[in-house]
């Protein structure tokens, strides 16, 4: 965390009387320098989860920022005052704070914090400047909820399950005292049986707890081996909790099935308020009680459909569709009056916020929600609003990863620069916009490029094509860390929202469907590399490629039907889809979702898709970068494909991070180690270096 920018502050709050460490205790930027080098990561910063109090007069904040020591991202808390824009630590400590939320009056805020040395809920009283310890749970909480009345707090918490049936049958031998066995056999009997970043799951499940606002012994509100709750909401008297939640039997084989249901606190009773085909979830109630918000999302066997608002009146259970034409993923609904909204939603690679009335009306309110992506310019962003009607929000940009900005009667505000004193001084890449059409089928595809600092539009540069991830996500123009290192090499970068990206509408996001990878999306990607070409700056002789997840699979797959890259970097891909789905951690959903069905069944439409099948033709040189604990792409998926490249004779690396899941740049050297290990690679093919 930097101190720097408190100079500038007036530090003396009514709030808060907090002690700050010297200069000569804060951290120290990396040596300095007009251009973003790889140790600049370490200390970058951004505002994530902001949270504005119901009077709309202060915000809290969790404050991002790496530890180049630990190797790790800590999270803080501060405090900014809307009017004045003066912002202080809530707690000046090492330790993590997260899930800020304020109570109803205004006065408390609880959130999760490691403090005690594991993570527990605590509450701070803001004018009297205490806080203090509510729980002692033997697991982390997670869905922090306040109730309306401001007397108790809901959360989740994970809770142990009855073990395997044969595990329960086994014959345990005695372990003679002081004895050194080997660990215990890990049991499996469950369809969803591992998690990437979770490893293989314990028997255990979700459940729903409530706990007195004064603290004491949390009392759990469910049962059962089912997940109850990732979303919580009071009922404006604070006698019940909504929630969703899918309680069949075969809920594990249901990857798009949940209801909602309202739990009475008193009797414990539960009543399903929905029971349509696919998931509702994010229930949110109108000012004055009478409608419950909430979003859906139908089941179909296809593998994306838009998010759809929906609003059940409570007096006669009728269900109204809000905007049902809108051709976009609704997301993150939030009741600004009683007849109209702010929601979130993505729309040509921006995130926005907007007004939503219940007649459909949409408005504008800001084009600039994201920032929190850190490594590539995924959308992303958070916001919340005040009982009066204020909005903050994550304000990114293609040159600062996420401030905290307000909108106020119509007037945005940015009210931090966490990276001014990091960024101001240096020179960054630029990012621009560009149109082109598809080789395929003349299919509009929208991309962008970033041009190296000190750009000279006279001279040929090398040209990086980055595919992103999903496939049914998209970038945008964002921050990105790992892009601006690739400019700073002299590199332009080019990346594009191919068919299958979404923020297009369901039929651009559809045309992807059982073609995931093919000839058809990476003509979207070479028809934007000849676009780049056109521009007259870009040296055709040395074109790269590169992409991680989705990104991988494309990159994997592009090398099999075109040798124009001089080199490639394929990052935690599916190689073979035969494989992948019965060994990776999402094939409850993607058996059905992202292909015809099993694959015993449909061997030759798997193979079609696999990049493996088109690996005899690879004639590009490949470093493959890969987390050895990855379970959404198996690492030995990357084996197979460097093997196969081994055995033809092709140059090849297998760059495996030890202990990393499937997003390998979730840790600051990780990010860096990704990185230089393309930018060197790169370098060794690249030709006619200045």
């Amino acid at each position: 965390m930097r101190f720097a920018t408190l100079s500038a502050l007036a530090i003396a709050t009514s709030l808060l009387c907090v002690s700050f460490p010297s200069l000569a205790d804060a951290k120290t930027s990396p040596a300095s320098s007009q251009y973003f080098e790889a140790e600049d990561i370490f200390a970058l910063e951004y505002a994530s989860d902001p949270q504005i109090s119901p009077n709309g007069q202060h915000i809290v904040y969790v404050r991002n920022s790496n530890d180049i020591m630990t190797d790790s991202t800590r999270n803080s808390l501060w405090l900014i005052n809307v009017k004045t824009g003066q912002q202080v630590p809530l707690f000046v400590d090492q330790y993590n704070y997260s899930q800020p939320r304020w109570s109803a009056d205004g006065n408390r805020l609880a959130f999760i914090s490691d403090r005690t040395g594991s993570r527990q809920i605590h509450l701070h009283w803001l004018a009297e400047n205490k806080t203090a310890l509510l729980s002692q749970l033997p697991k982390s909480p997670g869905n922090l909820t306040w109730s309306t009345d401001g007397k108790q707090l809901a959360f989740t918490m994970s809770v142990p399950s009855t073990a395997a049936k044969v595990q329960q049958q086994v014959k345990k031998v005695a372990k003679p005292k002081g004895a050194k066995w080997s660990a215990e056999p890990i049991v499996l009997d469950r369809a969803r049986y591992q998690s990437d970043g979770s490893g293989f799951l314990k028997p255990e499940f979700r459940q729903i707890f409530l706990l007195s606002a004064t603290g004491g012994t949390a009392r759990q509100l469910t049962q059962g081996d089912f997940h109850y709750g990732s979303d919580l909401s009071f009922s404006p008297d604070s006698q019940s909790l909504i929630f969703s939640a899918n309680l069949d039997p075969e809920w594990e084989f249901q990857p798009r099935d949940a209801n909602l249901y309202q739990l009475n606190l008193a009797t414990e009773q539960l009543t399903a308020l929905t029971t349509m085909p696919g998931v509702e979830n994010s229930a949110v109630f109108s000012p004055n009680g009478k409608k419950l918000a909430f979003l859906w999302q139908r089941n179909e066997k296809v593998p994306y459909s838009n998010t759809k608002l929906k609003v059940l009146n409570l007096k006669d259970n009728s269900i109204q569709d809000v905007a049902v034409d809108f051709d976009r993923a609704i997301t993150q609904p939030a009741w600004l009056d009683n007849n109209s909204f702010v929601v979130q939603y993505d729309e040509r690679g921006q995130r926005k916020l907007a007004t939503l009335k219940l007649n459909g009306k949409l408005k504008t309110l800001t084009s600039r929600l994201g920032g929190v992506s850190q490594p590539q310019p995924y959308l992303s962003g958070a916001y919340s609003v005040s009982a009066n009607g204020i909005v903050t929000y994550t304000h990114g940009t293609t040159q600062r990863p996420a401030d905290v900005a307000v909108i106020n009667k119509g007037k945005t505000t940015v009210l931090t620069a966490l990276n001014e004193d990091l960024l101001g001084h240096k020179k960054l890449a630029q990012t621009h916009e560009i149109i082109y059409k598809s080789a395929f089928d003349g299919e509009e595809i929208q991309g962008w490029y970033m041009t190296p600092p000190d750009f000279d539009p006279s001279k040929k540069y090398p040209l990086l094509l980055e595919i992103h991830g999903g496939p049914h996500l998209a970038y945008g123009a964002q921050w990105t860390a790992e892009m601006q290192r690739y400019a700073k090499e002299g590199y332009v970068v080019f990346y594009d929202n191919h068919r299958g990206s979404s923020s297009y509408g369901e039929r651009f996001a559809l045309l992807l469907q059982n073609k995931y990878s093919s000839p058809e999306d990476y003509a979207d990607h070479d028809s934007g590399v000849n676009a780049m070409i056109e521009l007259g700056f870009i040296d055709a002789d040395n074109l790269f490629i590169g992409g991680g997840s989705a990104g991988g699979i494309a990159s994997a797959y592009a090398i099999g039907l075109t040798n124009r890259y001089k080199a490639a970097a394929v990052v935690k891909p599916i190689i073979n889809w035969l494989s992948k789905v019965l060994t990776g951690d999402s094939y409850l959903y993607q058996t059905y979702f992202q292909f015809p069905g099993v694959p015993w069944e449909n061997v030759e439409h798997y193979w079609q898709r696999s990049p493996l099948s088109l690996v005899g033709n690879v004639q590009t040189p490949t470093i493959l970068i890969t987390g050895e604990e990855d379970r959404r792409t198996p690492i030995s998926e990357s084996e197979q494909f460097y093997q196969a490249l081994q055995l033809r004779g092709i140059d090849t690396a297998l760059v495996r991070i030890p202990g990393s899941p499937h997003g390998i740049s979730n840790k600051p050297s990780r990010m860096i180690n990704k990185v230089e290990y393309m930018l060197a690679w790169f370098e060794m093919y690249r030709t006619n270096k200045e």
